[in-house]
This record gives structure tokens, sequence and C-alpha cells, in this order.
């Protein structure tokens, strides 16, 4: 359990980034802190592990005052991912993973094993860990950032939007990891987000922060039902907040026009090169008029990679059975084979069968699932 007890922080009399406020997170609970920039919400996730010293108030772990404690010590016992990840890049990918049980200095048998065990857990190959960060993608380097904060078996995880700089297909994947991963092993995430839709598709609880006043904290249901102010209305979006009950909006209200793709001529070691540079473990393959292919992804490539030469084309490689939907199809006509099958996203297409976006499953599960049943 977190408490916060009149808790604030001020730079100076005049600067008050977080004004005095009491909050209480229980254990194995997913909480989201979402507002604006500046809204104080990285600084009261910061303040739990003392990276940021509150100005005055109490902040207690399982009781314990958190200031009487070691700062190091706390830090270790407090998993810590970010949006730049922040992997040691001289460091192969089990020593990045390993790097807080090596400062706890636990045994050699304690420390046998985990790394396999973790790395499996987030769909990886067991060849990765002899790897350096720079030989994976962006997508898969954020997945070792994360068991790396779970490496040492912390209860607590702060996570300070790490998913931000991801392409949509990678960040859609990479929620649906988190979110079960922190089911499986019950662990209390405090997880910050400027995204709403993120918030809403992985919190159990959403603490809300304006110009350093925490103005809600509540269950997702409750603040969509019950918004405390005009600030939460319009952070949920009025559009977006009609659209939650309106069975008729349609797949182009919801998808994401941000999609990488690669010419079907294009060569793998093209798409090895833009999946590098883009940070995605997955690319759209599309025609010289942009109409779509199919797709290729870096763990198929990864797989066959002794059968490929750096000349063959991605048409040679690429899927070609891929689901798609018009721009202009009902939400409510798209849903269920995202609920029901394998699909972590579907392309979008419009009537020429040109490539337009992306509709991801925690888009529309995440607003529209409980009125669409």
């Amino acid at each position: 359990m977190i408490e916060f007890e009149q808790v604030e922080k001020r730079y100076g009399e005049e600067a008050i980034a977080v004004h005095p406020f009491d909050l209480t997170i229980e254990d194995n609970q997913f909480i989201c802190v979402i507002g604006t920039s500046g809204s104080g919400k990285t600084t009261l996730v910061r303040m739990i592990n003392r990276m940021i010293e509150p100005s005055k108030g109490i902040i207690k772990i399982n009781g314990q005052d958190v200031t009487k404690l070691n700062e190091d010590e706390l830090r270790r016992k407090i998993g810590y991912v970010i949006q730049n990840i922040g992997l040691f890049p001289h460091m192969t990918i089990r020593d990045n993973i390993m790097i807080v049980p090596k400062l706890l200095k636990w045994s050699e048998e304690k420390k046998a094993g985990i790394a396999e065990r973790l790395i499996q857990r987030v769909d990886l190959p067991l060849e990765f860990l002899e790897r350096k960060p720079k030989n994976l993608s962006g997508g898969q380097q954020q997945r070792i950032g994360v068991i790396r904060a779970l490496a040492a078996s912390q209860d607590i995880i702060l996570m300070d939007e790490p998913f931000g700089a991801l392409d949509p297909i990678t960040r859609d994947a990479l929620q649906e990891m988190i979110k079960g991963l922190q089911q499986e092993m019950k662990k209390t995430i405090v997880f910050v987000t400027h995204d709403m839709d993120e918030a809403i598709k992985l919190a159990d609880k959403i603490i809300i922060m304006d110009h350093g006043e925490l103005v809600q904290y509540d269950e997702v249901e409750t603040i969509l039902e019950h918004p405390a102010n005009d600030f939460v209305e319009e952070l949920i979006g009025k559009r977006k907040r009609n659209s939650y009950y309106n069975n008729e909006m349609t797949v182009a209200d919801l998808m994401v026009k941000r999609v990488e793709a690669i010419s079907i001529s294009k060569s793998i070691t093209d798409a090895i090169r833009q999946m590098s540079e883009k940070k995605v473990d997955t690319l759209l393959v599309v025609d010289d008029q942009r109409c779509l292919k199919g797709f290729v992804d870096i763990n198929f490539i990864e797989r066959n990679i002794s059968k490929l030469k750096p000349a063959s084309s991605v048409f040679e490689v690429m899927g070609k059975d891929t689901a798609s939907v018009n721009q202009n199809d009902r939400v409510a006509d798209v849903i269920e084979p995202l609920i029901n099958h394998t699909f972590k996203y579907l392309p979008v297409v419009d009537d020429e069968d040109h490539l337009v976006g992306i509709v991801t499953r925690s888009s529309l599960v995440s607003l529209v699932q409980e009125q669409l049943q």
C-alpha cells in the first residue's frame, strides 16, 4: 500500500508543483496518472521513490515513511521504467535485466534462471540475452526495460510514459503485455501517461492532475460517467465521450493515421533499416499506389534470417493474409473480430484499397466494448 498524507511539492514560496493532497493506492492495482504537461503527474510519481523529495507531508509504503529509508535501498525495491528505456548500451541484455539483483548482491543460485524466465514472458527468444541493446528494435528494447523492472521481484513498479515514443501497433502490443504481467504477477503499477485512451485501457483507477491539483481519483467507469469538473470532461474529450455511447461511429473516428509502411519492391535490408530507424516491429506492405498488400514483421525475419539473402524482396517474405477494414465501416461491425480473434490491430483502407491508417484493439475496446455488446 502506498499512502500520501498532505504531501506537497514546491520550489520556493510561489512555485507550487503539487498542492497538498491525500491519496491511498491499494496493493496489486494498476493506477494511471494523467494530466496536461506541467500538471504535476511526474512529480507525484517520482516522490514515491524519492527521486524528488516532497516539501511537506508523509509518503508511506506498507506503513513505513519513505524518508526514513536509505534512498538507494528504497529505489532498488521499486521498479522504474521510463520513455527512453535507459538500457546500458555496453551491457548485454542479460546484464541489463540483472543489474538490480547484482546491486543487491544476490547469490548466483538466487539469480539463476531469472533472465531466461522473464524474457520468455515477453515473447522474446532466449538468444536475445547475449545481444546488445542496439541490436533490438525500439519495441523489443522497451520490453526489456519492463522486465528489468521486475527482475528483483519488486512489488511496486513506477512507469513514466514508457510507451509514448512507440508506434501505435507496438504500443498496443506492449499495453496488453504490461497489463497481463501486472495481473499475473500481482504488482502495484503507477503509470504516468498523457493519453486518456491508454489510461482507460490499463487502469483500475485513474489519478487526474491539473496545475498541481489532484482533481479526481476514481475507477475508470466513474470518471467516464461522472467527471469531477470541466477539466476532466475536456480531458476525456466531449466527442470521444459522446462516441462512447454512439453505435453509429465509424472506423475513421478512431483510426490512427500514422502508420509505418514499406513498398513491396523494397529489400529485406531496407525493411530492417526502416524498422530500426522508426523503432517498430512490424511494417505494412503497400504497392506504388499505396494499396495494401500484406505485412512483414521482425520476428519472422529473425526466425528465417539464415535462409534469407540481403537482396531478397519484401514480397518474398511478407504475410499476405492481412485482414483490413474500410474507413467507413461502423465500429459496431468491426469490434467483434478484434475481441474474438487474434488480431491486435487492423489496417484501414479507403474504397480504392489505399492504406489510410490502422485501428488497434485498445482504441476500440477501451471506448465502445460495453456499449456494443
